[in-house]
């Protein structure tokens, strides 16, 4: 039972943003939507509640369980609460904007997890992102990378590691292996605990050929600067064509981030495989110093608009707007306001007017209010001057 003192009290993992904090967040999606509208990125919004069929259309089991569902008491169908826009973009993609070529879509709003993310993450994270559908080259891809770093650099976070996959490799390797979906499962794990013994158990217990157990091993060895990209031609010669088509195109990817993004800190990791159900292609997150997880991340789905009845290339990248707060370096904005005293002569109300017009905060005292300028958080007054009204500092 609720006590008077817990009913203000929000659920675990659920938080809010007040005073100054909100105004900062604000000032941060008001830059990242203008950077996104330079681009050419066009703003959608989704609705924070749709069919639970359609929001886990080819999202894979990881979505399925950090989705909220309900029932519609209209229709009677199962509802399901966001926990990642993407899906919803790919639809608009799909029925809602159909078009042949190439489309830019962008998106910022709420969505809701049934449990915290790792390390501590919010249950109620706000998710920016943009999505280039139409397009199968790296292009698109180095596209939406070097919008991401951009839009990081725009937040003041300059230290900046973007890590590069591509699910190809490991899928190859696994076709060419015959693996069934238990052991799949259980090396991919492995590979993402970074656990030799654990592939080593797994690669045994299927009476892997050597050969091939040794170029799973060598996944979890090629992790590096972009060096990595010669290395693994070299480990993985033997492998099928798909797998080298996939080293080729990873190369041919960070050549034009070189190009692109030339200050960029580019990172190679094979064995970095988050995602795998949901991603087709190239994968990428993007880290900075002190941080245990990635800061924004994303990668090829060409598979979800399938789902829909249209399949579509697709990439894209999205982030925490809360997390990116946290670690951003723009400045607070200042609050400089004007305090006004309280009244209703006309020529008070006109100066008072006036000002806002000209964008400044102009707050006005209540009649037997408390305190002051200070309180109200302004640095400055207005004060009549004769027959004038002038703004002076407090």
């Amino acid at each position: 039972m609720l006590t008077s003192q817990s009913r203000w009290l929000l659920p675990d993992g659920v938080d809010e943003q007040l005073p100054p904090e909100a105004a900062r967040m604000e000032l941060m999606r008001a830059r990242a939507l203008s950077l996104f509208a330079r681009w050419g990125y066009q703003l959608c919004m989704p609705p924070m509640v749709e069919f639970l069929d359609s929001l886990l259309s080819g999202v894979g089991e990881d979505l399925e369980t950090q989705t909220f569902k309900l029932t519609d008491q209209i229709s009677g169908r199962m509802l399901g609460i966001p926990a990642d826009i993407t899906p919803q973009i790919a639809r608009i993609d799909a029925h809602r904007l159909p078009i042949e070529g190439p489309q830019r879509l962008c998106y910022l709003g709420p969505i809701l997890h049934t449990l915290p993310e790792k390390f501590a993450g919010s249950r109620n994270p706000l998710q920016v992102g943009a999505e280039l559908y139409g397009h199968a080259g790296i292009d698109a891809d180095a596209e939406v990378q070097s919008l991401m770093l951009s839009l990081l650099a725009d937040f003041g976070i300059r230290e900046v590691t973007l890590e590069l996959c591509h699910m190809e490799i490991f899928r190859g390797l696994g076709r060419a292996a015959a693996l069934e979906p238990t052991a799949e499962s259980a090396l991919l794990d492995a590979l993402l605990r970074k656990d030799r013994a654990g592939v080593d158990d797994v690669v045994r217990t299927v009476g892997m050929a050597s050969a091939r157990a040794e170029m799973f091993r060598a996944l979890l060895r090629l992790n590096g600067g972009t060096e990595i990209i010669d290395l693994a031609r070299h480990a993985l010669q033997a492998a099928p064509a798909e797998v080298i088509a996939a080293v080729e195109t990873l190369a041919a990817l960070v050549a034009q981030l070189e190009r692109r993004s030339p200050s960029a800190d580019v990172h190679v990791d094979l064995a970095e495989l988050r995602g795998y159900h949901y991603h087709t292609g190239i994968m990428f997150g993007a880290y900075t110093p002190g941080l245990g997880r990635a800061i924004a991340w994303g990668g090829r789905y060409d598979n979800v608009g399938a789902w829909f009845g249209r399949a579509r290339p697709a990439t894209g990248f999205s982030a925490d707007m809360k997390l990116l707060a946290t670690i951003s370096h723009l400045p607070q904005p200042a609050s400089a306001g004007i305090f006004a005293p309280a009244g209703l002569e006309p020529d008070l109300l006109a100066a008072i007017e006036a000002l806002r017009a000209q964008g400044e905060v102009v707050i006005q005292a209540l009649p037997a209010q408390p305190g002051g300028p200070e309180q109200a958080g302004c640095t400055r007054l207005l004060q009549r001057n004769g027959t004038d009204w002038q703004v002076v500092p407090a």
